[in-house]
């Protein structure tokens, strides 16, 4: 029987992991392959061919897709078997996300049906619900949709004003009201849709058929990217609801909502790698194929060094994002084993890992960012041209910076979440930061000498350090203020991302060397130019926090603690970039 996550979310700040404890996508196993290899078949033979024309929106055409979709069983990977759905696992849900990210637009659609459009209705749902609409949802037969955000409130969800009243008979509630950026709007027939019941302070959510009167919607919003996707306003005139499809508890809108964008932004951090790898092998395509100054773009260390760089935070989002959804997993069968319902036991398992969801979404959806961008530059002029596939990927990699919170929204939730676990005592956060703040002239700096892995932990630990000192002194200089000083908190939350993401990324390499794999030189050399990114970040962004937290003669002397924490060795990324971008380069593709 499998162990639960060693590991709650957030504690790995304070504890140690070793690489036994985590998954790594060398993992998966045959038939998780299989799925994921059926997506991809899907997308290269059945929506390739069409991103031009979903773009242009060709009447009905996303809906026929995703029905077709829905026909293969790809709607319904996690929805479970009662519900004529597939029953896979978390992990296995993931790499699916993964293989259909590649798909621009059709992956905006699929995910929101798939995600914030079945999800809530699934773990919130009952037996009635689940009967009524799951398999058709399953199967395609009904496409959703999920209808949260207003003109008046984005970020801010519970600032609503969508109202719903109950009928003299108290057989339906009346809805009124608009919402806005509905993905999928323009042809879901299941809305997912949240408002207030009479004078309440918080949400409720409903279920919402199309068909029903009083639903009319603006026409199609035109976008700086993923064109393809449907997205309107909805406007709600005396819409009929009947009681029976309220979802969830009275009240519990608000939750459902929080709890359906935690799994929505995991899920992102691994569709973007879709992205990501369509991205990066169109790069590598084009640089040895094209020539300049007699020579191919391959050739140049510039467009190396850019090639490698794609790599490495290809290769580092991959290792964090599948960490955590094995904890989550994990999370999840201890739930369930404990008696927990299904929709329970998930919302848990995922509520539980919140910072990392957040710190997760932010990181995949900005290296994305990255590595589009590069491929702009990489394809120079031709580039800037529709005509060439860098022109899709740089405008539809804009909007996961948005989607799912904003990222500003989700490195304060890193951060806070964190914070209240310590406050809370549901993990030894502070403890931990104040027996380190009790003996700083204990505290060393990475053995110069060292090498291996216990030198990169080593490194990891003492910048686990840096986090441990800033929020404890945050925490005391502003107390109840803290949350107004934004700049500090998105400064310790990058550092916190930092953490996460190399010890992920060191802690995959450590388990392939255990395993024997024969690339594992390469893999040092991501895990060294990783190492030389993420330490000057720390580095950066603790100064600037530790500055503005207390006063200069307090600071100077923390700042000689954070130098020593943040010390480097000298090393040749320069080297270790072009052995990356070499791989890359012979194999055409990448196949890291």
């Amino acid at each position: 029987m499998e162990k639960k996550a060693a590991l709650l979310g957030g504690e790995f700040l304070i504890k140690e992991t070793s690489p036994d404890q985590i998954f790594i996508p060398e993992e998966f196993d045959e038939e998780q392959l299989m799925i994921a290899a059926t997506c991809v078949d899907f997308v290269e033979s059945e929506v390739a061919p069409h991103f031009d024309a979903l773009d242009n929106h060709q009447e009905g055409l996303m809906p026929s897709l995703l029905k077709k979709a829905g026909e293969m069983g790809l709607l319904g990977i996690s929805i479970p078997e009662q519900y004529e759905g597939f029953g896979q696992s978390f992990l296995t849900n993931m790499k699916a996300n993964e293989a259909i990210g590649s798909a621009y637009s059709f992956s905006v659609a699929f995910m929101a049906h798939t995600g914030i459009g079945t999800l809530p209705l699934l773990y919130y749902g009952n037996e009635d619900q689940h009967n009524k609409y799951l398999p058709k949802l399953a199967s395609g037969e009904m496409l959703a949709a999920y209808c949260l955000t207003e003109p008046g409130a984005g970020s801010d969800a519970n600032a609503g004003k969508t109202k719903a009243v109950l009928t003299e008979d108290g057989s339906h509630y009346v809805l009124n009201g608009q919402k806005m950026w509905i993905t999928n709007g323009g042809f879901a027939d299941l809305l997912t849709v949240f408002a207030k019941i009479d004078n309440d302070r918080v949400l409720s959510a409903f279920l919402v058929e199309r068909n029903t009167p009083g639903i009319t919607m603006n026409p199609e919003e035109h976008k700086m990217g993923i064109k393809g996707s449907s997205t309107r306003q909805i406007f709600f005139n005396d819409v009929k609801v009947p009681v029976e499809n309220l979802l969830g508890k009275r009240g519990e809108g608000f939750r459902i909502a929080l709890n359906i964008l935690h799994i929505g932004r995991i899920k992102l951090g691994a569709t973007v790698l879709g992205g990501m790898r369509r991205a990066i092998n169109n790069s590598v395509s084009y640089a040895n194929e094209r020539k300049q100054f007699g020579s191919f773009l391959s050739e140049f260390g510039a467009i190396k060094h850019k090639m490698a760089e794609q790599v490495v935070k290809m290769f580092s989002t991959e290792s964090a994002i599948y960490r955590a959804s094995k904890d989550i997993q994990d999370t999840i069968k201890a739930s369930l084993e404990g008696g927990k319902s299904y929709g329970e036991a998930n919302i848990e398992g995922i509520a539980e890992y919140e910072p990392e969801c957040a710190l997760l979404k932010v990181y995949g959806s900005e290296s994305l960012d990255y590595i589009v961008d590069e491929m702009v530059q990489i394809f120079g002029g031709m580039g800037f041209s529709s005509e060439a596939p860098a022109d899709r990927s740089y405008r539809d990699s804009r909007i996961n910076r948005i989607f799912e919170g904003t990222n500003e929204i989700n490195r304060m939730i890193t951060v806070d979440s964190i914070m209240k676990k310590g406050l809370k005592k549901r993990i030894n956060l502070f403890e931990k930061a104040r027996e380190i703040l009790a003996d700083p002239e204990a505290i060393s700096s990475v053995n110069s000498s060292g090498d291996g892995f216990s030198a990169k932990m080593k490194q990891i630990e003492n910048l686990k350090k840096v986090v441990l000192i800033l929020m404890p002194l945050a925490q005391d200089t502003f107390q109840r203020k803290l949350m107004f000083e934004e700049e500090i908190l998105m400064n310790i939350s990058d550092a916190i991302m930092g953490v996460y993401i190399l010890e992920s990324t060191a802690l995959r390499v450590e388990k392939l060397r255990s395993r024997g794999s024969d690339k594992i030189a390469l893999y040092d050399d991501m895990l060294e130019v990783l190492t030389y990114t993420v330490v000057s970040q720390v580095k950066q962004v603790s100064f600037e926090a530790i500055g503005a937290i207390l006063p200069e003669t307090e600071a100077t002397k923390y700042a000689e603690i954070l130098e020593k924490l943040t010390y480097i060795k000298p090393g040749n990324t320069k080297e270790a970039r072009r052995r990356i971008a070499d791989k890359l380069i012979d194999d055409g593709l990448y196949k890291f």
